[in-house]
């Protein structure tokens, strides 16, 4: 026990060490690590030309494809899907009412026929008439049942360890991390503390219209079904700007949904950071881009590359991608 005690300390101060003298090590060597890390040594160093006050240091971040996984299909639609499954014994109709009938039995080709208006609808019957609490504790109790059909893991461990080193590298230097997604604010909020290290007031995705109520005595916020914000394209730099009230200094996409957030942090003063995850790993994760159904990759990577934008490989960049795999040494030559 003794010796343990002695060890200890010992193989902490080494991973410590370790830490702080690689704050990214699932990233390989190479251009995009580096500058990540000369963007953060500029922007941070006093008397730089490019020194940023830790109050402006504001990095954004998409979350589907970004920051966790986005196939094979978005983790909301999935959740929506449980969730018809789970609530269908209280709406008997669903079982012959389009586009729900098309969940239950699977039917994959029907609820593509469905459409965007099918899918609304399967949102709508899931996420809104009840309060936001309920939605809430309804996202983490499917959290923490529900998992990834490929990997058998919880959709919560389908999370990007580079880009996880990445977030805490950059609240060590006094940066402030805020996802802005596509995805429903609530049901980030359910798990982006936990997983992520970030906050629910710098969590920002599209809502709903609320509608505040007292329900057997009790103050409630009520999900109607009105979308508020749609946070995707154009929606992020206005809620960032309705929101934070900051420009960022840094953001990170992995879609054309992304173009305009990358393009409002591209348009400020000052050093910037623009930089896009490229899903180019079918063996470990997925490759797709340009023609993809889900997180398509297109105009902004041809932007990307015409400005000189951070476009970071997932095959050649990530020495790992998820926290369960295996740490790769890099061998010595």
């Amino acid at each position: 026990m003794t010796s343990v005690r002695r060890t200890l300390p010992l193989l902490l101060g080494l991973s410590f060490a370790a830490l702080a003298a690689d704050p990214l090590p699932s990233w390989h060597e190479g251009p995009s690590k580096q500058h990540i890390m000369e963007f953060v040594q500029a922007v941070t160093t006093e008397g730089s030309t490019d020194y940023v006050k830790p109050a402006e240091r504001i990095a954004v971040f998409d979350n589907d494809g970004t920051l966790w996984t986005e196939q094979p299909a978005y983790f909301q639609v999935l959740f929506a899907f449980d969730e018809i499954k789970r609530l269908a014994p209280q709406h008997p109709q669903w079982k012959t009412t389009q586009p729900f009938q098309a969940v239950l039995e699977n039917d994959h080709q029907a609820l593509a026929q469905s459409g965007m208006d099918g899918l609304l609808k399967i949102i709508g019957a899931t996420h809104t008439g009840i309060s936001t609490e309920t939605f809430i504790a309804n996202a983490k109790a499917w959290l923490t049942q529900a998992r990834h059909p490929k990997t058998g893991k919880p959709y919560t461990e389908m999370i990007y360890q580079p880009m996880l080193e990445m977030l805490d590298y950059l609240r060590s230097q006094q940066f402030k991390t805020y996802i802005v997604s596509g995805g429903d604010t609530a049901f980030m909020r359910a798990f982006a503390e936990v997983v992520y290290g970030v906050p629910p007031e710098q969590v920002i995705g599209s809502t709903f219209v609320t509608r505040f109520q007292i329900s057997d005595g009790t103050p409630q916020l009520l999900r109607t079904a009105k979308l508020a914000h749609n946070d995707d394209g154009p929606g992020k730099p206005e809620s960032i700007d309705a929101v934070i009230g900051r420009r960022p200094i840094l953001a990170f996409g992995n879609s054309d949904g992304d173009l305009q957030m990358l393009q409002w942090t591209a348009a400020g003063a000052g050093k910037r950071f623009m930089g896009l995850v490229h899903h180019t790993d079918a063996t470990r994760e997925w490759a797709y881009d340009r023609h993809s159904q889900v997180g398509r990759l297109d105009k902004a990577l041809d932007e990307a590359r015409t400005k000189g934008w951070n476009v970071v490989d997932m095959a050649a960049d990530w020495r790992r991608i998820y926290p369960f795999e295996p740490v790769v040494q890099k061998q010595v030559q």
